[in-house]
């Protein structure tokens, strides 16, 4: 008998409360003395625990098939962007009290030196090198995002990715191959997850239907966080289907916490998450062989019904999930938020009106619904308020990363701008195929009428991410590291050349 149909058996007849007796009176019939827990749990028979769940093994061995030579170009230059753009933003994270916290307390207890957290100098064991690092990017909201579910996949890659390419000694080459697979994991586990995924098509803008029931997006992100560890582990297949299937028990995150210093908490914990199930899973720990898919399983639990599984396992060939999704933020805060910031700023600067001159600001597009009035009262407000970004980019004709700033958002003439905000009440009708789009109309006092409309944000797949885009943001960010600007361009240089690094280590050596 297995452990469920026993724990199943057992509620039936009495509820938990009777497990004890149940195990007692065993024992007593037998005259034998309770059987201890095997290493591996009790629901496991030597069977059982060679058997991986036929969902995760079909997605590992999928995904163990990718290898750096293979790969299109176009994947190989977002995962190194990935790179950059996660490091500028950690730098920006560096001074956060959220950060600060876990960092000391990870530094009080110590543990084998296996990694750095970067622009420290401290060497940690591997797993709390990477939560610590994935909390000091994702703290400065300033990460990237997938176009699908805002899930800032990259920054979990990045911190586990570097942190075991450290300890095993990886080259470039394998990271970046690493790092390709877990971003196709996560994707494809937000496909799964999502309700209007296949309603949709591709990139129809279906926010992850986890996301949607309260589920924040890092349930998405520390699968690709549990294949890139097992890529650069050298797990087998069956191995790596266990990882996943402990990344699917382990994960969680509640999306209410977004808007405060619980969402780097999320990451941090979605990149421990990943490397505990990989380690774990190369040391023979295994988990349900059904974990996935069943009814009761993760896929069920966090979608809110019985998903479609076949996302997960359909061939890669060269469409690819980074190639088309990536968005590297090049503006602070909600990413969702970014079109309406572009689309304010063009209109804004195209039709030469002074700030003083508008009367009102229209919004239109999936995103309108949430116009605020209200100015920001501090930073957390103020990354995720669409009618400050708005204001700030008219008042401006301008966005950057400076622009999160109290001084900035306590401005009066951005609390009047606000005030002006509303959802467009009469829009021209749009197609957007993201989730993300937005038009933005300015009416002067005179009654004239500007506008401008953006779908997918600068600096994501479809509309093409360039390296000058991704340096600047390097440049504008690195130096909040404290690292003198020689280190900073060494490493930028390195990060351009990542795929031909013999180990990852001369990266890492650098941010310390």
């Amino acid at each position: 008998m297995s452990r469920r149909t026993f724990l199943q058996s057992a509620l039936a007849v009495g509820g938990m409360a009777s497990l004890p007796a149940l195990a007692s009176s065993n024992a007593s019939a037998t005259g034998a003395q309770p059987e201890p827990a095997s290493p591996v749990g009790l629901h496991h028979d030597a069977a059982t625990r060679t058997q991986a769940a036929p969902v995760a093994l079909a997605l590992a061995q999928v995904l163990d098939k990718t290898t750096f030579g293979e790969l299109p170009p176009v994947t190989i230059k977002h995962a190194k962007m990935i790179i950059a753009s996660t490091l500028a933003s950690a730098a920006a994270g560096i001074s956060i009290g959220s950060v600060r916290i876990i960092r000391e307390l990870a530094k009080e207890q110590g543990g084998k030196p296996e990694a750095p957290v970067w622009f420290d100098g401290t060497r940690l064991p591997v797993v709390e090198a990477a939560r610590v690092n994935a909390m000091l990017s994702d703290s400065a909201a300033s990460d990237d995002s997938d176009l699908r579910d805002v899930a800032h996949t990259g920054t979990c890659l990045t911190a586990v990715g570097l942190a075991i390419a450290e300890r095993v000694g990886a080259s470039g080459a394998d990271t970046l191959a690493a790092m390709v697979a877990g971003y196709e994991a996560a994707g494809r586990v937000g496909e799964a997850l999502s309700a209007s995924s296949k309603a949709s098509g591709p990139g129809g803008g279906a926010i992850s239907g986890s996301v949607g029931r309260g589920f924040h997006a890092s349930c998405i992100v520390a699968f690709g966080g549990t294949v890139a560890a097992g890529r650069l582990l050298r797990l087998s297949a069956e191995q790596m289907a266990q990882a996943i299937g402990l990344t699917a028990t382990t994960v969680g995150g509640l999306a209410i916490g977004t808007n405060s210093w619980a969402r780097e908490y999320h990451a941090g914990n979605a990149a421990l998450c990943a490397v505990h199930a990989a380690l774990a899973a190369g040391r023979g720990y295994t988990a349900n062989r059904d974990m996935l898919e069943n009814p009761g399983g993760f896929l069920a639990v966090f979608s809110g019904g019985k998903p479609d599984t076949s996302s997960l396992t359909r061939a890669i060939g060269d469409d690819y999930q980074i190639s088309r999704y990536l968005a590297i933020k090049l503006f602070p805060g909600a990413h969702a938020l970014h079109p309406a910031v572009e689309a304010a700023i063009n209109v804004a600067r195209e039709s030469h009106v002074p700030a003083q001159d508008v009367a009102r600001i229209l919004v239109a597009g999936p995103q309108s619904g949430l116009v605020a009035s209200k100015p920001p009262k501090d930073v957390f407000e103020a990354i995720h308020s669409l009618s400050y970004f708005i204001a700030s980019a008219v008042a401006d004709k301008n966005f950057s990363w400076g622009d999160t700033a109290p001084e900035k958002f306590q401005r009066p003439a951005i609390a009047r701008l606000m005030g002006l905000i509303e959802r467009d009440a009469a829009p021209s009708p749009t197609h957007f195929d993201w989730g993300w789009g937005a038009t933005v109309t300015l009416v002067t006092r005179s009654g004239a009428r500007y506008s401008s409309t953006v779908d997918a944000p600068k600096g994501s797949a479809p509309r093409g991410i360039e390296w000058s885009d991704v340096d600047a943001k390097f440049d504008a960010l690195m130096p909040h590291s404290g690292l003198p600007a020689s280190r900073l361009k060494r490493c930028l240089d390195l990060i351009h050349d990542f795929g031909s690094m013999k180990k990852v280590s001369g990266l890492t050596s650098l941010l310390s």
